[in-house]
This record gives structure tokens, sequence and C-alpha cells, in this order.
């Protein structure tokens, strides 16, 4: 059968002058985007070089808070551990009774709202976790802060906390806020030999005493 050489033309070939155009400066666009993206992860990713001493602030404002990773990608121990963030309060009911309530994990919580979701808040992910990560970095084994950026850390998670919390818990004002950590090894994979200890490990924090400042209603005062 003879081709029919008035056959319409199809796909992009079908489309005018300007309109291939316009694909053509589309296509270019997303792949010099996607390029720079995989350059910007690669490089916060990997270990301290010339780039990044030159750059490195660059690649951080790109990165944070939406790219965030923590791979440790090219650690020699990369990691091997849970750590959940937990959290109880002291409330003062209306009868005056002072009321220990239980422990709240409030990193399961996180892992709940992100679990099956295409898209989780910054909040969800990171909020909790980095406030944790800064009060263990700014503070001593003692749990003393190092100068004022530990009272800052400090500060800023017993806010975050108390605005998960409110000022209202367990049936009474709430007075004072506890934290702690429970960490628990990952479990090896079930065709490894190796033999790692899965038992939770807690750390409380003080009693921290809580002010109007720290609640969520103090920034509409």
């Amino acid at each position: 059968m003879e081709p029919d050489d008035h056959e319409p033309s199809r796909g992009i070939a079908a489309l005018s002058l300007p309109s291939r155009i316009a694909v053509a400066l589309g296509v270019a666009v997303a792949a010099v985007a996607a390029t720079i993206h995989i350059a910007m992860m690669f490089l916060q990713v990997t270990p301290s070089n010339t780039v990044t001493k030159k750059h490195g602030a660059a690649v951080d404002d790109y990165v944070y808070p939406e790219f965030e990773q923590n791979w440790k990608l090219f650690a020699p121990n990369p990691l091997q551990q849970n750590v959940a963030v937990q959290a109880r309060t002291e409330a003062r009911r209306a009868d005056g009774r002072l009321v220990t309530g239980g422990w709240v994990d409030l990193t399961a919580q996180d892992a709940a709202a992100i679990r099956h979701n295409p898209l989780p808040s910054h909040t969800q992910q990171n909020e909790l976790r980095r406030a944790w990560d800064s009060y263990v970095a700014t503070h001593d084994t003692e749990d003393r802060p190092n100068g004022l950026r530990g009272e800052l850390s400090e500060q800023y998670l017993r806010r975050v906390v108390m605005f998960r919390f409110g000022a209202e818990h367990d049936g009474g004002k709430v007075q004072r806020v506890q934290l702690r950590s429970a960490t628990s090894n990952v479990p090896p994979p079930s065709w490894s030999d190796e033999k790692t200890d899965l038992k939770t490990a807690y750390h409380e924090l003080r009693w921290w005493p809580v002010t109007a400042a720290d609640l969520p209603e103090a920034k509409n005062r």
C-alpha cells in the first residue's frame, strides 16, 4: 500500500513552529533544573571539598528545609539507632491536685502523620527532631547548657513540646513538662549474623516549669 503523503503529522511535528519552540524551551528548562537539583543534593551529602568550602552557604540555602537529608551516605558508620522524643506534663486540676500524665511519644505522632503521606509538612518531618538534636549538641552530659545557644535551644525545645500539648492537658493547667529520649538500635537484617542489643535506653531530662511565653497563645498577646 502506498504511503499517503497527505497524512497529517502527529506528535510534536504536528505543532506550529512557535509551539515547538516553546516545548523545546520547556524541556531545556526542566533538564537544567533537574541537573541543578541533583548537583545540589550531591554536594550536600558529600564530604567537605573545594566546591562546598566556597559555595557551602548557597548549597545549604537551596537544600534546607525542603530537601534536607540525613543519609550519611559516605560515613563509615551510618546511623544505626532510632531516637524517639517523649514528653509528659504535670498539670494542676480545678480541685488543686497536681496530676502527672503518662509519657507521650511525640516522635511516633510525627511518624504516623508522615507515613503514607505523599506531601508531609516540614514541621512533621523536622521540627521536633532538629529541636532535640540542637538541644543535645548544646548541652553537656549532665544536661547543662553550653552558653547562650544551650539556653536558647532549651527554650525552643520546650516551646515545640508545649505547642503540641497546649496550656491544658490531662484535665488541668500545665505547670511543668519533662522530656526524655528513647534510643534503640536498628535490628540487623534477617540474613545477618550480627548480634545487637535491642533494649531501649532512656535519658530523662529534669522537669521544666512552663511559663506564659512557652504557650502557643503567647504569640497573640
